[in-house]
């Protein structure tokens, strides 16, 4: 079996190889046959690292401890979904895990544009076949997957116990089809502009893949915050570690790109601004790769010792050059699509957010690599940590959902400040009014009254843009309102997608304000019978319990959880002890409400029967769970096609 993975590695190299060059010669030459033949190669490479996918995952789930990374990285006690998710466990799996996504990715988007896009598909595909080419030589020579093992073992390793939790097998294949489908787009803009066309064409074939790979990055980091928060026993979610950065750097600048694309289709403009932003996501990405498999910041989520870092810069720069130069070459085309506009609309606002998301990703970008600057200029190492961010990055992603719901109002071209301001009445009203009823429960604190208000706004806004839309398409057609809000979001799903995206966010700043400004937490050792009081929460330590499986012990505290004299019924957090890992890991218990949850951790135990516990309430921590959920149906709504027969509507530029 490694033989066999090894061997369909070698021969997808070569398949990659010859289309990337395939392509190239056929564009240059105007050669039907050869593209048709460097368009085989490349469904030839999917296939090929398809079955080296399949091949180690057979090895996974049949124990062929011959595989030293099957060694490495299961056991026989695993369940089945486990040793799934052992394929993207280490490094060199994850990197195999990656290179099929781009491999599927890049022959779906070939396949499907190859008629569509005939002028663009060409030089964009041999774009995608570099960068396989490039990760598949990575698995041959450096990171080989299917490398045996020296001696046969008779067990593996298995999964580090922190990895053992249901988010293992959705967040890190999430983020990798992030990081694999930012190519699409960046190879199309890279077809823009060696075939020096500057119109829509090429956003139209990429708004689909910038989607999705919005969709997987935003809902792989919100299920990785999760991860975090269910599993790790801190109480939070997002500590700003330089790898969690890297997957919400590149989102932030494909959210911009999404924006400013439907002001290009709209007006014309933003085509410099479109390609610098597309190029600049895929570079992040890339940089996000080189950051986990480098070692040169400190992270729990990154590889160390793989020799991957020096490549993926190299492979970074070689794509920046090559952009570079391509800009140089067109500049003439690029002078065309500069976004001149008035802030008093539609387009400016949408150049203000795209400056925000841009200038945010900076600072984030800065903090990130703050600490090789500060070693290299300054000769110490500083360590910046998550207040920087807090203070810096906050109030920015404040003003940006502001101006989601500022947005709502604008209008295409110049619009009057009066009506405009007359529109946004309403919204302001009601976020004064959940101002005053803040105030009235008790939040007094000004950051988080203000970032609440600004969630009021912008939410209340887009309830009522979508009214009004609502209404508008019912009197129209005379119909209900069901069939109307239907008919609205078959008519333009990217549109009203959008609208549910936006108030996915909202959900989740809302959640974010009220843990971070009004959370509390408290530790205490405790003999059975003793009681722990922690706001309207009254936590009664009864004992614990040991039992044993296969390959950990388990011990468990029962924790009765009372309020205001009604039990509220128990909590049991437990604690960990492998028998392959020294580390004990902690199983948090949380009782969670539309308000609060109450967090419990055990921290440790004794002979004696006391045991250390660590009590938080983060309030509204759930809220950021719901707006993920609503985030990922409004990103899935987006994907969906647009009903052609719904003509009364225009095109989805006209709403957004």
């Amino acid at each position: 079996m490694a033989e066999i993975g090894s061997v369909c590695l070698v021969l997808a190299l070569v398949a990659s190889v010859y289309s990337a060059a395939a392509f190239i010669a056929s564009e240059k030459g105007r050669y039907r046959v050869l593209a048709e033949s460097a368009r085989n190669g490349l469904l030839a490479t999917c296939g090929l690292v398809s079955l080296s996918v399949v091949l180690l995952v057979a090895a996974l789930l049949t124990h062929d401890f011959g595989i030293q990374y099957v060694v490495s990285y299961s056991s026989r006690s695993m369940s089945v979904p486990y040793l799934v998710s052992a394929l993207w466990a280490g490094n060199d799996g994850s990197l195999l895990t990656m290179t099929w996504l781009l491999a599927v990715f890049s022959a779906v988007a070939v396949v499907r544009s190859w008629r569509r896009d005939r002028e663009l598909v060409g030089y964009a595909a041999a774009v995608m076949a570099v960068t396989e080419a490039f990760l598949v030589l990575l698995l041959v020579s450096v990171a080989d997957p299917f490398e045996q093992s020296v001696v046969a073992a008779a067990e593996g390793a298995g999964l580090n116990p922190l990895l053992e939790n249901p988010a293992m097998i959705v967040h890190p294949p999430l983020l990798l089809g992030g990081y694999a489908g930012l190519t699409i787009p960046f190879a199309f803009a890279m077809s823009s502009l060696a075939t020096g066309q500057p119109g829509i064409r090429w956003l139209t074939a990429v708004r689909g893949w910038a989607v999705a790979a919005w969709l997987f990055l935003g809902v792989g980091n919100i299920i990785g915050a999760w991860w975090a928060y269910v599993e790790l026993g801190w109480g939070g979610y997002w500590s700003w570690d330089p790898v969690e950065n890297a997957g919400l750097m590149p989102m932030l600048i494909i959210t911009a790109f999404l924006h400013s694309s439907v002001a290009q289709r709209r007006t014309g403009r933003f085509y410099a601004w479109n390609l610098a932003l597309v190029a600049l996501a895929f570079f992040l990405a890339v940089f996000g790769t080189f950051l986990t498999r480098s070692g040169i910041l400190s992270s729990v989520h990154t590889f160390t010792g793989t020799g991957l870092g020096g490549l993926f810069a190299g492979f970074l720069g070689a794509a920046v050059i090559a952009f570079l130069v391509m800009v140089v070459v067109r500049r003439s085309k690029l002078r065309n699509g500069t976004p001149a506009a008035s802030m008093i609309s539609r387009e400016g606002t949408f150049l203000l957010t795209n400056v925000l998301f841009v200038g945010t990703t900076a600072l984030v970008l800065l903090g990130t690599l703050f600490p090789l600057l500060s070693e290299v200029f300054a000769g110490t190492r500083i360590e910046v940590g998550e207040s920087f961010y807090n203070r810096v990055a906050g109030p920015l992603f404040l003003v940006i959902l502001g101006l989601v719901g500022i947005c709502s109002f604008t209008r295409w071209q110049k619009r009057s400040v009066r009506p405009m301001f007359a529109d946004m009445a309403a919204p302001l009203v009601v976020g004064l009014v959940a101002v005053a009823v803040l105030i009235g429960v008790g939040v007094r604190q000004a950051y988080a009254v203000t970032g609440l208000f600004v969630c009021a706004f912008a939410v209340s806004a887009v309830f009522i843009r979508w009214l009004g839309e609502l209404r508008g398409r019912r009197n129209a057609r005379r119909t209900g309102y069901l069939a109307a809000g239907i008919g609205l979001v078959r008519s333009a799903p990217g549109r009203y997608g959008g609208y549910m995206v936006h108030i996915g966010m909202v959900l989740i700043a809302v959640g974010v304000i009220g843990s971070s400004f009004y959370g509390s937490e408290r530790e205490a050792v405790v003999s059975p019978g003793d009681t722990v009081v922690m706001g309207d929460y009254e936590l009664i330590y009864e004992g614990t319990d040991r039992y044993e499986t296969p390959d950990r012990l388990v011990v468990t505290a029962r924790v009765a959880v009372e309020s205001g004299g009604k039990s509220l019924g128990r909590l049991s957090p437990e604690r960990y002890f492998h028998r392959t890992y020294k580390q004990p890991v902690s199983e948090v218990a949380i009782r969670t409400t539309l308000v609060e949850d109450l967090y419990v951790v055990l921290l440790g135990t004794d002979e004696d029967g006391t045991a250390a516990l660590k009590v938080l309430v983060n309030p509204a921590v759930l809220w950021i769970w719901v707006g993920g959920g609503v985030l990922l149906v409004g990103g899935l709504v987006a994907l969906w096609p647009r009903a052609r027969h719904e003509g009364d509507m225009g095109s989805e530029d006209r709403g957004q």
